[in-house]
């Protein structure tokens, strides 16, 4: 977590020299000067997901990091509005967290897949199914699904907190690659149920198993593939591949690591490989490009989540001048949700 950049116009070109054309600049440069002075006179905080295209992350962002890190930002900071620059059930989450807020994300667009694959109707049928099972889901849910879980998680505690419930079977929701990866990784059995014509009946659901899982997936990771982890290596035979735990089983056995957006970045600032490459959404690579000059960031520049890349600088400022899609969240479902949030929380 760090502060804006307060940084003059030469300054922003060096730092985004090749991200950006330099016509662009002066724009920027302006754009960030009306948003840092609007976030004084609104006492609003701007929160920044590592997948924010870099003048938002590096310039306009007051918090920056992983979903784990801009929860627990959001559960302490004193701001009267947060602008949350990520997507909606990242705001949710906020707006759970402090409901005596105003909760804005700058577009209306900024959905998501894998928060979409599942709704609250979908975890009680689980329930049903299984009665009595604990259920863990992970962050990338929206509220009604969090106010129908046990205990909610990040890519980057997963593993942590299903292995710590005392429960021959777990139920995790919404995505089959993660919980895939957790199995493979403490050796459970895993089952998923099919989707069938847009739609999944977990009545059918037997066999062996000790994870209970979703048919949800982020249509961004589950694009890459060991193909893609064979060619760069077939490049730069050096080159340290690095797989969210998004990506498949198989994608994550081929890499190197696997770890969450913030522990991503923190293997390549701290490895001293020369090549790296980050099968994630491809934005990030160019922060971590930013922020390790010395590195070279071999990424698949093809893979963007179309939600993420809806929120641009001009969108965090209007956020602020209009102070519009403000999210809200009913007061039930808040609660239930909360409690969720709060057990990851108190865990971590």
């Amino acid at each position: 977590m760090r502060s804006p950049r307060n940084l003059s116009l030469s300054e922003i070109q060096t730092l985004l020299k090749g991200m950006v054309p330099d016509i662009e600049v002066p724009f920027i440069y302006d754009t960030v000067e009306k948003i840092n002075a609007l976030k004084k006179s609104k006492n609003a905080v701007v929160l920044g997901h590592n997948y924010m295209e870099p003048a938002v992350y590096h310039l306009a962002a007051d918090i920056r990091g992983d979903s784990l890190e801009l929860c627990r930002a959001a559960a302490k900071t004193d701001a009267e509005i947060i602008v949350f620059c990520g997507v909606e059930f990242m705001a949710e989450t906020a707006k759970i967290l402090n409901p005596q807020k105003k909760v804005l994300v700058p577009s209306d667009k900024a959905g998501c897949s894998l928060a979409g694959s599942i709704t609250g109707a979908d975890v009680r049928a689980l329930k049903e199914r299984f009665p009595g099972v604990p259920v863990v889901c992970y962050i990338n849910t929206y509220a009604e699904v969090k106010a129908e879980c046990d205990i909610c998680c990040t890519s980057g505690n997963a593993e942590h907190i299903i292995s710590s419930l005392k429960s021959d079977t777990i139920i995790f929701v919404p995505d089959e690659y993660l919980a895939g990866n957790v199995a493979r990784s403490t050796g459970k059995h895993i089952i998923v149920p099919k989707r069938v014509g847009g739609t999944v009946d977990v009545r059918q659901l037997s066999g062996d198993y000790e994870i209970v899982s979703w048919p949800g997936k982020c249509e961004v990771h589950e694009q890459f593939t060991v193909a893609d982890i064979e060619q760069a290596r077939s490049q730069y035979p050096d080159i340290a591949v690095l797989a969210h735990p998004e990506c498949s089983p198989e994608v994550v056995a081929a890499s190197d690591f696997s770890g969450s957006t913030s522990a991503m970045i923190k293997y390549v600032r701290e490895n001293k490989k020369a090549h790296f490459l980050c099968l994630t959404e491809c934005a990030m690579g160019d922060n971590i490009a930013i922020d390790n000059p010395d590195k070279e960031l071999v990424r698949l520049c093809s893979v963007r989540c179309p939600h993420m890349k809806t929120i641009t600088l001009k969108d965090t400022l209007n956020a602020l001048v209009y102070e519009r899609y403000e999210v809200m969240v009913p007061e039930e479902i808040r609660l239930k949700a909360l409690r969720c949030i709060n057990n990851m929380l108190n865990f971590s």
